[in-house]
């Protein structure tokens, strides 16, 4: 029901995005345990995206309604609510999809590493015909992290599991790339705290959103997979950069400072953006649940 609300406007869909609404899945499955109207209206939103959205060459569902492009964001938003989906359902099928679809973003936004060995295994903004991006927004590359951590943590808990397997350590590479090489730029620069907005650009400033929610996914990863992701290195950067993001929490709560949420090439740090208080939040959950 509000899931369909949002679908069929535009005008409250970041004008016409495919993947923030499917977001609101994931909380109406959960609602729709015990209010069936939820339910349906999720399921309406994974078939609007399996059969209605376009695709990129590849397969890849696009980001947009009405052209395809790929954006990092969208990692986060459909793919986690796919695989809710497919717990939901008992569909293996749909759980795999969920987990390619990952994949597929990875193999158009991933920087190579032969073409720049300093960004190699981060990821490009957005690769589209209207609204392109190829640079390495931290933003972008937590939201892909982060969203691939969501669809890994729900696939290593179902039934299919096992036979999910090659298509998870895949998952888990694909994270550790772009985790590895944040934390080797943001080490580079022992006199900036926090991650660039963009994490190969200098002239940008320092960042509290990505920061943030880059930090959050490595504790999730560190409870989740600790034989990759529990060793100490992983840890104590993330120790770090929570207590630096605590430091620069005002008297109100309020993170700064952030990019401009509405625009990430806004050169003026912004003293408040509701995404870096959302990460935040995750961080602290993130943080709790793995000190146990």
């Amino acid at each position: 029901m509000i899931l369909r609300t949002y679908q069929t406007d535009k005008s409250l869909c970041d004008k016409g995005a495919a993947g923030d609404p499917a977001s609101l899945a994931v909380p109406a499955i959960l609602i729709g345990q015990t209010e069936s109207s939820y339910l349906s209206a999720a399921e309406r939103q994974i078939d609007h995206l399996l059969t209605t959205v376009p695709r990129w060459s590849n397969g890849a569902i696009s980001h947009r309604e009405d052209y395809p492009e790929l954006w990092a964001d969208f990692v986060y938003m459909a793919p986690p609510a796919l695989a809710y989906w497919a717990i939901q359902s008992a569909n293996e099928t749909l759980l795999r999809v969920a987990v390619q679809q990952c994949l597929l973003y990875r193999d158009v936004l991933a920087v190579p590493q032969q073409q720049d060995p300093r960004a190699g295994g981060l990821w490009h903004h957005i690769d589209g015909p209207h609204t392109e991006d190829l640079g390495i927004w931290s933003t972008g590359n937590a939201w892909a992290a982060a969203g691939m951590t969501r669809v890994l943590a729900t696939a290593r808990k179902s039934h299919s599991a096992t036979a999910l397997a090659s298509d998870l350590e895949g998952l888990v590479t694909a994270i550790k790339h772009i985790l590895d090489t944040a934390i080797a730029l943001d080490n580079a620069e022992p006199n900036e705290p926090l991650l660039r907005n963009y994490l190969n650009d200098s002239s940008w400033f320092g960042e509290l959103s990505g920061t943030t929610l880059l930090t959050a996914t490595t504790y999730r990863l560190a409870k989740l997979e600790p034989k990759t992701f529990g060793k100490s290195s992983y840890v104590k950067w993330a120790d770090a950069k929570r207590k630096e993001v605590v430091k620069r929490i005002n008297n109100e709560g309020l993170l700064s400072p952030v990019i401009n949420p509405l625009n990430w090439g806004d050169r003026t740090p912004a003293t408040a953006s509701p995404e870096a208080q959302s990460f935040a939040v995750l961080m602290f959950a993130a943080y709790r649940d793995f000190q146990g």
